[in-house]
């Protein structure tokens, strides 16, 4: 297998920075898009695969829940990267020469307060790298984008405002994928296990299914549910807790879930970002 961690968007964008910090030995590989990304390593064209699931301002990221059991692969690792939006412009460009911004949706409102302060209008691109390039490409000192300092040095750009994001927190947590599992062996140190559920189709099971993590004192960080296949009855779970398996009052909590559960998977057991602690 080749040395490289796929991810999507162009060279420049988060997950590009989050690929690079986590395992700077990689190669980067970008992909138009996640599912390119997870195939990627699906295929053996990269070790692992750098994705990202939930932003403190902007909340999850769509459609990446569904994709993450239909990939096949397995979360060995997470990262938290505080998101710094740059306005970039050509060198030639000005603060009060601006009259338009582009960079991906979720990046326009982050800044939106921002944004609206400057008085330009905001352009909506597929991600916050391609509009570095495509300002760049264009040649109008007017336009400018929203994208990181690492973009702004690959299309030769200049920052305009640094970190202009509304929010002083705002922070990106990145998922891990590899095609094997890689999990954290047991009393390693703190840990979270990802898994996939669908409860029995029976009077409060979700309830009676997610009782014994309470009993049991298990914190659960993360429930989400998403239809599987169209079929609006078959309501799946993708769930995360702290905590390992093996550990007597998870694995009891695991065990009562399993029992009121039709079909349940765990994606990962994997080492708890340190950040988690601050």
């Amino acid at each position: 297998m080749t040395d490289y961690i796929s991810f999507q968007g162009e060279p420049g964008a988060n997950s590009h920075i989050a690929a690079r910090e986590a395992y700077p030995d990689l190669e980067p590989l970008p992909c138009a898009s996640f599912e390119d990304a997870f195939a990627a390593v699906t295929e053996g064209q990269a070790r692992y695969a750098m994705i990202p699931v939930e932003n403190s301002v902007a909340g999850r990221v769509a459609d990446v829940h569904t994709l993450i059991p239909e990939s096949g692969l397995y979360i060995v690792g997470e990262r938290f990267v505080p998101i710094r939006h740059q306005l970039l412009g050509l060198k030639d460009a000005t603060l009060e020469g601006l009259t338009h911004v582009r960079s991906h949706p979720q990046a326009l409102g982050q800044c939106r307060k921002q944004l609206r302060a400057l008085g330009v209008a905001a352009v909506k691109t597929a991600d916050t790298a391609g509009a570095a390039r495509e300002i760049a490409e264009l040649g109008d000192p007017r336009v400018g984008a929203l994208a990181s300092s690492l973009a702004g040095e690959i299309y030769g750009l200049k920052v305009l405002k640094a970190d202009i994001a509304d929010a002083p927190h705002n922070t990106t947590r990145f998922l891990v994928f590899a095609r094997t599992e890689q999990n954290a062996a047991l009393g390693s140190g703190p840990c979270m296990t990802s898994f996939v559920f669908r409860v029995r189709n029976v009077p409060a099971a979700l309830y009676k299914a997610l009782g014994g993590f309470a009993t049991n004192g298990v914190n659960m960080t993360k429930l989400e549910s998403y239809i599987e296949g169209g079929a609006f009855s078959a309501a799946m779970f993708f769930a995360e807790i702290e905590g390992h398996p093996e550990e007597r009052h998870v694995k009891l909590a695991m065990e009562e879930l399993a029992f009121f559960s039709a079909s349940l998977k765990v994606l990962g057991v994997y080492p708890a970002d340190p950040f988690r602690r601050t």
